[in-house]
């Protein structure tokens, strides 16, 4: 018998000793696993919500407040739901919705839901008199945990297929939102006096 018949009569062996697993081609070997048997999730960011700082002074402009809140192990990709966080930047509460209702993307739907739960949260628990006085402050994903699973191919052999999952994190903050949230691009006078400068703060080595 040649290498490669003994090598496949073991793999299909194999198989049939784990037929049980119930290996398929759309759901993972070990479908009882549930999100409590999942590797911990980061909880540092809910944590800024409870932070304390001292009595403000007379005459000292007031601390606007804010509210911290996430989703973790969105079955969603980073690459993907990166882009989504990235568009509502800079953007008031209200206008965020907006965008994200017309946005015709998985994530737009999810990020949609969270932004609305942080906005229930700081109205209920952080002193934020009213909903729509919020801007986007801060909003931003990272890669959640990943799944592994199997899929069949032909002649006998197996591939390994992943389920990525990302963590999606917010921060809604009180206030009129910032007028540029990213530096604005340079004008062309001040491009002009950056590179003159530039110029002008050369030194020759070697030289008194």
């Amino acid at each position: 018998m040649a290498l490669w018949q003994i090598s496949r009569a073991l793999i299909l062996r194999d198989v049939g000793r784990i037929s049980l697993c119930k290996i398929s081609t759309s759901a993972p070997c070990n479908t009882e696993t549930s999100e409590q048997d999942w590797p911990s999730v980061p909880e540092k960011w809910i944590k800024y919500n409870v932070q304390k700082y001292d009595p403000q002074q007379p005459g000292e402009e007031r601390r606007p407040a804010w509210v911290c809140h996430y989703r973790t192990n969105i079955k969603y990709g980073e690459e993907k739901m990166r882009y989504v966080a990235w568009m509502i930047r800079g953007m008031s509460v209200d206008e965020a919705i907006k965008q994200l209702t017309f946005c015709r993307k998985k994530g737009a739907a999810i990020v949609k839901e969270i932004i609305e739960e942080a906005q229930e949260l700081a109205v209920k628990e952080h002193n934020v008199e009213y909903k729509s006085n919020l801007w986007v402050a801060e909003s931003f994903c990272t890669k959640g945990i990943v799944i592994k699973g199997y899929r069949r191919h032909a002649r006998g052999r197996f591939g390994i297929i992943h389920w990525v999952h990302c963590h999606y994190y917010v921060k809604l903050e009180e206030g009129p939102p910032p007028k540029h949230y990213y530096p604005p691009e340079w004008t062309g006078n001040e491009k002009l006096h950056d590179w003159i400068s530039s110029l002008r703060a050369r030194r020759i080595g070697y030289t008194l």
